[in-house]
């Protein structure tokens, strides 16, 4: 199973009274989206399921992309690795799935699969992880298939 995870783009700052889940895309993030959803056009097989947090700076990520994709409540803001992961279906989904979250629950899913020593990793705004599980010699592995930052692309 291929496990994509994009953390949103670059949103309006938190302030005091505001509503979180409101928070749209600065124009940076516009841009940022715009551009990892065309390097993720290029790389997604068709029939790629992409699931979204209902927050609207996700939304907006996920719409760059131009294909349908699916909003999960349980992706929200404060979400657990758990939940994340359940939501895409990990680690027996037979198709490749695109997830569009949060700092800190996809860095907490991150480190999780590859086994890393921290609780949690850094995801950038507006990066892509790529995590693949395969079957070799009859022993389960989890690879990083590629991590890509918007500004690098």
């Amino acid at each position: 199973m291929d496990l994509i995870f994009w953390r949103h783009a670059e949103a309006d700052d938190w302030t005091e009274g505001c509503d979180d889940m409101a928070r749209p895309l600065t124009s940076r993030g516009e841009k940022q989206a715009k551009r990892m959803a065309g390097w993720l056009d290029r790389q997604l097989p068709e029939g790629t399921r992409v699931v979204t947090s209902p927050a609207k700076r996700c939304e907006q990520t996920a719409i760059a992309l131009g294909r349908k994709y699916r909003v999960r409540p349980e992706l929200a803001p404060d979400t657990t690795p758990d939940a994340l992961l359940e939501a895409a279906g990990w680690p027996n989904g037979k198709s490749v799935v695109l997830v569009v979250g949060h700092q800190p629950a996809l860095g907490q899913a991150i480190s999780r699969l590859l086994g890393l020593q921290q609780d949690s990793c850094a995801v950038r705004k507006g990066a892509v992880w790529w995590i693949r599980t395969r079957e070799r010699d009859g022993d389960v592995q989890t690879i990083v298939v590629t991590v890509q930052a918007p500004e690098l692309l």
